[in-house]
């Protein structure tokens, strides 16, 4: 068998952009910019995305086999947890609070909405990106929401973080999670002799 390892096919993410659009609204082609309708969720921590595929099996018994005879996967979820430094910008704030953006924007320079008392299902598209020289990655996720929210502490030692986990859905006609690999120009042809 080939000798296929090559350090340059390791990954080292240097930027890291969330991008998040009315849900179902589709990626742009490749790895293109975002066009107008998606909107950037800024500066994020030095750690990027945490993607987190977990599954859950159910393992069938049947007499006379000590093995399990058949693995049900009953259940997978798809997440992605943040966490984003801009703690005033709006497309967070709104998504942090569970709230429509229409209900961020101010009239003057205040603005001032109440939080849903109910949980509210608003679901976005997002796209994630981490790039690394030439090397990039995207996850395009079409029916997504926040489904967790980490702890909202005023400091004065640092800026205040805004800690979010999505969870990712089927989309109108795309799956929960679409990944795109861009090589930056690295010969993979090896694997696929």
């Amino acid at each position: 068998m080939a000798d296929t390892r090559n350090a340059d096919l390791t990954f080292g993410g240097t930027d890291y952009l969330v991008y998040y659009a009315p849900a179902n609204t589709a990626p742009p082609a490749a790895f293109a910019d975002p066009a107008s309708g998606w909107l950037n969720l800024g500066w994020t921590t030095t750690e990027g995305g945490l993607f987190k595929l977990e599954e859950e099996t159910k393992d069938v018994e049947a007499a006379g086999s000590l093995e399990p005879i058949r693995t049900l996967l009953t259940k997978s979820t798809k997440t992605t947890q943040v966490t984003f430094l801009e703690m005033l910008n709006p497309a967070v704030r709104s998504l942090y609070d569970n709230v429509p953006l229409a209900s961020l924007e101010p009239t003057t320079d205040v603005v001032s909405y109440d939080l849903p008392d109910k949980a509210v299902d608003l679901r976005y598209a997002f796209i994630f990106d981490s790039m690394d020289g030439n090397k990039r990655l995207r996850y395009y996720m079409p029916n997504g929401k926040v489904s967790e929210r980490g702890d909202e502490q005023s400091q004065t030692s640092d800026v205040v973080p805004v800690q979010m986990t999505f969870k990712f859905y089927k989309g109108a006609t795309a799956a929960a999670v679409k990944k795109f690999i861009k090589y930056g120009g690295n010969d993979v042809s090896g694997f696929f002799a």
